[in-house]
């Protein structure tokens, strides 16, 4: 990545960012108190203890969802921090509304009544891998330690261990609980499974010159030391690498591939996109 490339992203962050994305870039790359992105998280968490107002943009409800808690969860992880009051606030939450079997659900109906992207619909509401998985890995991760996570620690062994899933978000998923989970030796059993899945996912992009949408290799090996880089070839990264160079917009961010629910809500996903896609290339030296 060359220093014109940096600088035209940072300046589109800093231009059309939320506060969360800007703080989370001061911390990755000023040398900026991680606290500054704890700070701004609290003004998305609820009383009762999830999060929400828009954390994931493409709903605009202000009522705690599992994806918002979520989204709070991999900045966290991001800045390289933890706030331990506000994460077992969180985990009370989503003990308080996932099945008996630890498992959650994306989203609830409440959504509807407010603005969102035409995806998020009905089959947000089942409880599944998609964001269980997730959620638990990343809160693994943080060393959380909480008696929802040790339920949904079990369901994910016990889903993983009857299916797998067919779609490339879930598995993205799957490999954040699989990566972090601390049952060692249960995960990498279970990973060698992961090379012959991914052909056969939906949404799973591997032409770096399709320009649909979907999840790459980049998604599932962000930096050269993920334990996922394995599963591609030095050339399909590098063609993804190549792909992620060119797909800077002249303005200096990244466009994104869908059709979020309001103008605010592109700016903040294309602040996300750009900031995702710096991290990248920065750590593989593109």
């Amino acid at each position: 990545m060359t220093d014109a490339t940096f600088i035209s992203a940072s300046e589109s962050i800093r231009r059309e960012g939320r506060l969360l994305e800007r703080r989370l870039f001061a911390t990755l790359f000023e040398g900026a108190a991680p606290t500054g992105v704890i700070d701004a998280l609290r003004g998305y968490q609820n009383p009762d203890g999830g999060f929400a107002h828009a954390l994931e943009p493409d709903k605009l409800c202000p009522a705690s969802l599992p994806i918002d808690v979520e989204v709070a969860c991999q900045a966290l992880v991001d800045a390289g921090t933890t706030d331990e009051q506000m994460v077992q606030q969180a985990c009370d939450w989503l003990q308080s509304v996932a099945a008996p079997d630890g498992a959650v659900a994306l989203s609830f109906p409440i959504m509807e009544q407010y603005p969102r992207a035409e995806h998020w619909s009905e089959w947000t509401y089942t409880p599944g891998l998609n964001p269980t998985a997730g959620l638990a890995g990343r809160l693994h991760r943080l060393g959380v330690d909480h008696p929802w996570l040790t339920t949904a620690t079990a369901w994910c062994w016990s889903a993983l261990e009857a299916d797998w899933p067919a779609e490339a978000h879930a598995l993205f998923e799957v490999l954040i609980f699989l990566e972090h989970v601390p049952d060692r030796a249960r995960a990498e059993a279970l990973a060698v499974r992961v090379g012959e899945l991914l052909p056969r996912l939906s949404h799973y992009r591997a032409d770096p010159t399709d320009p649909a949408y979907g999840i790459t290799p980049l998604h599932l090996a962000p930096t050269p030391d993920s334990p996922w880089r394995r599963l591609f070839t030095d050339d399909l990264i590098e063609g993804h690498l190549e792909r992620l160079r060119r797909d800077q917009q002249p303005d200096g961010g990244w466009a994104i591939t869908w059709q979020p629910p309001s103008t605010a809500s592109t700016l903040a996903f294309r602040a996300i996109e750009t900031l995702r896609a710096i991290r990248v290339l920065t750590a593989y030296r593109n």
